[in-house]
């Protein structure tokens, strides 16, 4: 479940206090630091570096439980991923022609690291910024209009919200009697799937009268200029991008 991991976490730390635009360049700039790099202590580096942010900001928890989920799906691509890489020192063979090599586990190690130092920065983006200061910043920096950046932040911002009446409906089926807790993969797909219809209706009379209340406060008259919060770059703003420029350059160094 996604709830509560996404939404904005209020503070007052060095990271609330950066400029939207800033934390979005920070979280990119580390994401393609991890790309840039084939180094794993580098990339373990990002990770670790993002647990001290998440500390310093007060949301150590919910970072510690992203991490969790993105150790068990690592797990998961790296067991399969592990078996696709034919070339290097074969370390253990299977039946059927199956073996690992030294290659693939140092590929699939590569591989799951890269997804989770690319996948916390923007998690932790997402968690020291409000919505509506990232879709200001975009629209007045970049020039992004209103639209767009309307539909990036209320589709980031009804992913709980769908989790939350996705685990209601399945509540309502476990208490009809509907069995959830099967092993069958493919028994628990058969009934997973007539859910969608309900969530897919719940989702559609939300997004409806979301863009009714959007309309009826003038979104269409919305120009950039317009918002009366200003966004102004400061010395830690500064400081943050040449440490991120510092640390992009050494994972294309490394």
């Amino acid at each position: 479940m996604m709830t509560g991991l996404l939404d904005y976490a209020a503070g007052d730390s060095f990271l609330h206090r950066l400029n939207p635009v800033t934390k979005l360049v920070l979280s990119f700039g580390l994401c393609a630091s991890c790309f840039a790099s084939g180094n794993l202590p580098l990339i373990g580096g990002v990770i670790v570096l993002n647990l001290l942010a998440s500390a310093s900001a007060g949301i150590i928890g919910r970072s510690l439980r992203i991490l969790g989920s993105l150790a068990r799906l690592s797990a998961v691509l790296f067991a399969v991923q592990v078996f696709f890489v034919r070339e290097g020192r074969v370390l253990l063979r299977l039946p059927a022609d199956i073996y690992i090599t030294d290659a693939g586990v140092l590929f699939s190690l590569l591989f799951v690291a890269r997804l989770i130092a690319a996948t916390m920065p923007l998690t932790l983006m997402l968690s020291v910024t409000r919505m509506s200061d990232l879709s200001n910043a975009l629209n007045r920096y970049f020039r992004i209009p209103c639209k767009y950046t309307f539909v990036l932040t209320t589709a980031i911002r009804f992913i709980p919200l769908f989790a939350d009446e996705m685990a209601a409906i399945i509540d309502a089926q476990v208490a009809r009697g509907v069995d959830f807790d099967t092993r069958g993969v493919f028994k628990k797909l058969r009934l997973l799937l007539p859910l969608c219809v309900p969530l897919l209706i719940s989702s559609v009379r939300r997004i409806e009268g979301g863009a009714v209340s959007a309309e009826l406060r003038g979104f269409n008259l919305r120009r950039p200029d317009s918002g009366s919060k200003r966004y102004p770059f400061r010395a830690a703003d500064v400081a943050a991008l040449v440490f991120l420029a510092a640390l992009v350059a050494a994972a294309i160094a490394i």
